[in-house]
């Protein structure tokens, strides 16, 4: 059964400058992605992580410079198949890739990704999706054995497989996520893509790539088990938060045995690339 989500709508008098402010509190929550509306932002949650007495203790809820108005719902994961088919236009990252959905007629471009989305992230649509194909383009993925955490629709392991990955395994915690994830492999025609439902970082033998665009909470609790996983000289390409949680990530990356190459920053979204030394 397919993760329910909950919406929460806020407006802010003003936006600026809290609307950066309260969603980087709100990500702290495990919220796992942002809509800017013009009157404040949607975030996404899964229903069953939301607690409401921690969300009220934000701090901007204390502060008077600032009203604040919230609702919530629910969303039925059912409900969002026709909304994205709606929206869902082709992106382009770069020159040489493009994400289009099967409904689009076919580009002449290096690396065409077909993504059909149900209610799983990885469009391409979002920064850090689009940061973390970036890098992708970059790297050297041929003959790789690759994993990639919080899948969501397959779109970088589809991408690392059509750049030469020999072994991968696309992991996500929601079996919607999974079974669109199929959905897409199949529609690329992949061949050496592999998927499990889980929510931790699963027993392998050494790879050589680890993918993770999920959010800041989450890959501070698993850079650890990324190092273990990961050769030395491996690459770590993370992406899922902002700007500001830099500094942590780099931390805990350093702390467990990682050296920074560098990262590409988009609206305040990051993705960033680490070597295991």
């Amino acid at each position: 059964m397919a993760v329910t989500y909950l919406e929460i709508e806020v407006t802010l008098k003003p936006v600026e400058p809290w609307r950066p402010i309260m969603i980087h509190e709100m990500g702290a929550l495990g919220f796992e992605s942002f809509v800017d509306t013009s009157k404040g932002f949607k975030a996404y949650i899964p229903e069953d992580d939301f607690l409401k007495k921690d969300f009220l203790r934000l701090h901007v809820f204390d502060l008077k410079e600032i009203e604040i108005d919230w609702q919530s719902k629910t969303i039925a994961p059912q409900n969002w198949n026709s909304q994205w088919e709606k929206n869902f236009s082709p992106i382009r990252v770069g020159e040489r890739c493009l994400v289009r959905a099967h409904f689009h007629p076919p580009e002449n471009v290096e690396y065409e990704l077909v993504i059909t989305p149900k209610m799983s992230f990885g469009t391409g649509h979002h920064e850090t999706t689009q940061l973390m194909i970036s890098f992708l383009l970059e790297l050297d993925c041929l003959d790789k054995k690759v994993l990639d955490m919080g899948t969501g629709t397959g779109v970088l392991a589809i991408l690392a497989e059509k750049k030469g990955a020999q072994t991968l395994l696309a992991v996500d915690h929601d079996p919607w996520c999974v079974e669109n994830t199929q959905e897409n492999i199949d529609l690329n025609e992949c061949q050496k893509i592999s998927t499990e439902l889980n929510s931790r970082v699963p027993r392998l033998d050494h790879c050589d790539l680890v993918l993770a665009n999920i959010n800041r909470n989450v890959l501070l609790e698993q850079i650890k088990d990324y190092a273990t996983l990961l050769k030395t000289g491996g690459d770590l390409l993370m992406s899922g938060f902002y700007i500001d949680d830099l500094e942590m990530i780099l931390t805990e990356c350093e702390s467990s045995g990682f050296r920074f190459i560098r990262n590409f920053e988009k609206n305040r979204w990051v993705a960033a690339h680490f070597m295991k030394t």
